[in-house]
């Protein structure tokens, strides 16, 4: 435990000698003032960790330095003194925020245990505020999240980013890559200069060499004049090369030339450039297969792969999923001027449980229609785009989730009755669940672990049974 400094206001200098005597082999350094005056100044300008306070002082009512902790928000631990023993000051010192109080006379062992008392739950304190400095951010150059893998993405974009060293970055797409490359480049060295993104999959493969090198005037058909390159746009700065495992692997060769070397040449002229530029790279495909197969250069791969750094699907983020939607949800509304605030609990229970093969692309292009499309401060259930209702009850009969015959053990058809009094299967299907939503109090996601079901297909059965009941009505 680091020493902590303790402040001492006690007019009574004998006592505070005493107290001082007292707490001697304690890990701290003790402040003694005698007046309220002089208490006010220290605190004006020092946070200490522990405060003993005597109410009693010639100049000012104890009470008053108790308000003011609290009113500018000092992180300590006020220890009250008093020799009244008046209960209904106690209780308005504790209210105030007190940790404890000392009747006159006390101990050394009572006041050594409630200082040490205090300096631990002081220590707390500040493991807690260190936790939450380190590992406690939500938002990140944005990034969302406050899950623990993404802590450990940001804790690694802070690490390597004041590197030159190659980072390649591996991850689903949608998962926030490129967000990723920026975060890295705006808090490295080079944040000043501009970070040139290359994306490899959009750009032909006749026309790669170009876009990466550069070329000069005629050099093929359609070179009506000298172009730059994204590699001396990056000059100073970093290359972003976007979904690298896409280029032609005969161009390969001539990237892993220009990251050894720092040297390149325009298509159709011999001289020599020399660049300085930190590379960052990224792919939603196993490099290390496209190795194998004779698709990427296993050389290049290991220049680039010097810091890997793997992004993690949206499914492995729990809770992340709510905060990136509300985001979401929030900005769109402000663009949109719509009202939105929150989700209902059943959609919030969808966006929990869902996959989200799509990742963050997916979730913020279902939130963007939901906004567009629907007016309230609340989204519903019936306001979710109707193909991502399809996607759900099909994921569900992949993963044998779907409400079935065997969902239904406890209706069975009574061969006595006529033909007449079969009913349709949505029907029953619907009076089961509606039985369960009921016996559990309106909570779907119970009713649907009773019914062993996932609880967005009850959702999805809701709406389809709506429209049934609907055509019946016309």
């Amino acid at each position: 435990m680091n020493k902590m400094t303790i402040l001492l206001i006690e007019d009574t200098i004998p006592l505070a000698e005493v107290y001082m005597e007292y707490l001697h082999e304690e890990n701290a350094e003790i402040i003694h003032v005698t007046t309220g005056d002089a208490a006010f100044a220290y605190l004006g300008e020092n946070s200490p960790h522990i405060i003993l306070l005597d109410m009693n002082l010639p100049d000012v009512d104890g009470m008053d330095i108790l308000k003011y902790v609290a009113d500018i928000g000092v992180n300590c631990c006020v220890i009250v003194i008093t020799g009244y023993g008046s209960v209904s000051r106690v209780v308005e010192a504790m209210r105030l925020g007190a940790f404890e109080y000392l009747q006159k006379p006390f101990d050394q062992g009572r006041l050594v245990l409630t200082v040490r008392n205090a300096m631990e739950r002081m220590y707390l304190r500040q493991m807690v505020d260190t936790y939450k400095s380190q590992y406690g951010i939500t938002e990140y150059h944005n990034m969302l999240g406050s899950s623990q893998v993404m802590q450990t993405v940001y804790d690694t974009i802070e690490n390597v980013a004041s590197s030159s060293a190659t980072v390649f970055i591996t991850g689903e797409s949608g998962t926030g890559k490129e967000l990723c490359a920026q975060a890295i480049h705006d808090i490295s060295t080079r944040g000043h200069k501009e970070m040139v993104i290359l994306n490899c999959s959009a750009i032909p493969k006749d026309l790669m060499e170009s876009e990466i090198f550069g070329h000069v005037k005629g050099a093929f058909t359609g070179a009506i004049a000298d172009r730059e390159g994204a590699a001396q746009r990056a000059d100073g700065g970093t290359l972003f090369l976007d979904e690298i495992a896409e280029m032609d692997i005969n161009l390969q060769a001539k990237l892993l030339r220009l990251i050894q070397s720092g040297t390149y040449q325009r298509v159709g002229n011999a001289k020599t450039c020399r660049v300085d530029i930190r590379y960052i790279c990224a792919t939603n495909r196993d490099p290390l297969k496209m190795v194998e197969e004779g698709l990427f250069r296993e050389d290049l791969y290991y220049r680039l792969n010097v810091i890997p750094l793997k992004l993690p699907s949206l499914r492995e983020r729990g809770r992340d999923k709510l905060e990136i939607a509300l985001n979401f949800l929030r900005k769109f509304s402000e663009e949109e001027n719509k009202n939105f605030k929150n989700y209902a609990t059943q959609v919030e229970d969808v966006i929990l449980r869902h996959p989200w093969p799509g990742n963050i692309r997916q979730l913020q292009n279902v939130i963007r229609n939901v906004v567009v499309l629907n007016e309230g401060e609340v989204v519903e259930i019936d306001m979710l785009p109707n193909d991502f209702l399809d996607s759900i009850v099909e994921d569900d009969g992949r993963n044998g989730t779907s409400v079935n015959d065997n969902d239904i053990s406890e209706i069975e058809v009574d061969k006595k009755l006529g033909v007449q009094n079969i009913r349709p299967l949505w029907e029953t299907e619907k009076k089961v669940i509606e039985e369960a939503i009921e016996i559990c109090e309106g909570n779907i996601s119970r009713a649907a672990a009773y019914l062993d079901i996932n609880p967005s297909t009850i959702y999805r059965k809701l709406q389809s049974w709506s429209k049934e009941e609907e055509k019946e009505l016309n």
